[in-house]
């Protein structure tokens, strides 16, 4: 989110979950918004410069976004947000394992 406007840096789309996903946050007492709300305001979670600058390019030029996060039981999320159109609309945005890819 921009810190100036509370607002998200990129319209996310559909909001979807997996099962699994929605099972590893179900058992670490935690909601997807504790993951999206981070993902939307551009902090990528557990990802490594290189791609964390590849999100930041991603986020100029309209490609797909990833972000790594964790649960309170230490089970890897990822949320991957998809590329625009040609419109500038991403379609979807989705919080899943990283086995469910």
């Amino acid at each position: 989110m921009n810190a100036q406007t509370n607002q998200p840096l990129f319209s996310p789309g559909q909001l979807l979950m997996t099962p699994g996903a929605l099972q590893a946050m179900a058992e670490a007492q935690q909601e997807p918004m504790d993951f999206l709300q981070r993902h939307f305001a551009g902090d990528w979670g557990d990802l490594d410069d290189e791609d964390k600058q590849e999100n930041e390019l991603s986020l100029r030029e309209g490609y797909r976004l990833l972000s790594a996060y964790h649960t309170n039981l230490n089970v890897k999320l990822w949320v991957i947000t998809e590329a625009a159109d040609e419109a500038g609309n991403r379609a979807a945005s989705t919080i899943l394992l990283p086995s469910e890819y």
